[in-house]
């Protein structure tokens, strides 16, 4: 789903923040299902262009996400682009996301976000003073707070659903997992998987995350190590553009699952992947949590109970990717944009002949 050439994208809005001066983008690829949604993103780039960039290619994965996970929203993205040497104080922080707060207000519901790289649940306050619209603060505030927990049910759920696809058993106990990045989602999915009695191994590339790692009684490996590392199980988790052409063959794991966004440099990686006899979960599928509980809960009023029941549902949807693909002869990736594609086709209004 890289960005094409063509101007597939319904609105995009680009400023000047007039607070903070920093180039602030919301874009929005898709309102066929219902408003789009997306998180915030607050990190920096070469050039404000990057950001432009970045806020294309993931609204773009966001309308994917919702489409396959059967969310009635369509996919849009927010960045803040600090520039390579802006000085983040929290005044600039607070400038900054006040400057985004009054765009998504402008839009009036139709782009709805919460946090990503570089913002959290209490930056999801400050929005709320313009739009109700901003998802996961904090349970005082009426959010549901941070969104890892939900991220790694729906990473296990989609887990378990790929392993029994490739070896025939859900279960992971005994298995050998390597997660790469250890954060709050891959420390929930290591957490999960060691109670069910997997051989966790993690990396990350803060060396000071080894400690904790070793307390927990997991495994360590160096992160220029972790994809080649032996193992059943590759859960990317940490940043994006983890397989390309030439880091394929490096891989162990004949399946793969995990929460990081964007995980081929290009689409046609996947076919790398199947080639190289890997079972790749597309990550815009296993990542849906979050998103799928924090709607549930903050837009659709249900419960904690039904929000996750509906999180656990992404293993059913991974099931039926994996049956997709297998019978039609087609990758994982390409199986879960059929599904997508399909949802939109659906939903677009039909165009009346003469």
């Amino acid at each position: 789903m890289g960005v094409s050439q063509s101007f597939a994208h319904e609105e995009v809005v680009v400023r000047r923040g007039s607070r903070s001066g920093l180039p602030l983008v919301v874009a929005v690829h898709s309102r066929a299902l219902g408003p789009a949604v997306g998180g915030c993103r607050l990190r920096r780039y070469d050039t404000w262009q990057d950001g432009l960039a970045d806020a294309l290619r993931l609204s773009e994965a966001m309308t994917y996400k919702a489409a396959v996970a059967g969310l009635d929203f369509g996919g849009g993205k927010a960045v803040i682009a600090l520039g390579k040497d802006t000085e983040l104080t929290a005044d600039v922080r607070e400038a900054a996301l006040e400057d985004l707060g009054q765009v998504i207000a402008s839009l009036e519901g139709s782009y709805r976000t919460g946090p990503d790289i570089g913002t959290g649940p209490d930056d999801m306050v400050v929005l709320k003073r313009f739009s109700p619209y901003a998802y996961c603060a904090p349970e005082e505030h009426g959010g549901t707070g941070d969104s890892g927990g939900p991220t790694a049910v729906g990473v296990l759920a989609a887990l378990h659903a790929g392993a029994r696809h490739v070896f025939g058993d859900s279960s992971c106990a005994g298995r050998t997992v390597v997660i790469s990045g250890f954060g709050s989602v891959g420390g929930g999915i290591a957490e999960g998987l060691a109670a069910e009695g997997a051989r966790v191994v993690v990396s990350d590339v803060d060396p000071s995350r080894r400690e904790a790692a070793l307390a927990n009684g997991y495994g360590w490996v160096e992160p220029d190590q972790a994809l080649s590392a032996p193992a059943d199980i590759f859960v990317p988790a940490a940043v994006g553009g983890v397989f390309s052409e030439e880091t394929v063959p490096r891989l162990a794991a004949p399946l793969v699952v995990g929460p990081a966004n964007n995980q081929l440099t290009v689409n046609s990686v996947a076919d790398a992947l199947a080639a190289h006899g890997v079972v790749w979960i597309p990550d815009y599928v296993a990542s849906a949590g979050g998103i799928v509980y924090a709607l549930s809960r903050e837009s659709e009023s249900h419960s904690h109970e039904a929000a996750r029941k509906r999180v656990e549902g992404i293993g059913d949807t991974v099931s039926h990717i994996l049956d997709l693909a297998r019978s039609t002869g087609v990758t994982p990736h390409r199986a879960a944009q059929q599904i997508a594609e399909a949802r939109l086709a659906s939903a677009a209004p039909q165009v009346q002949g003469p």
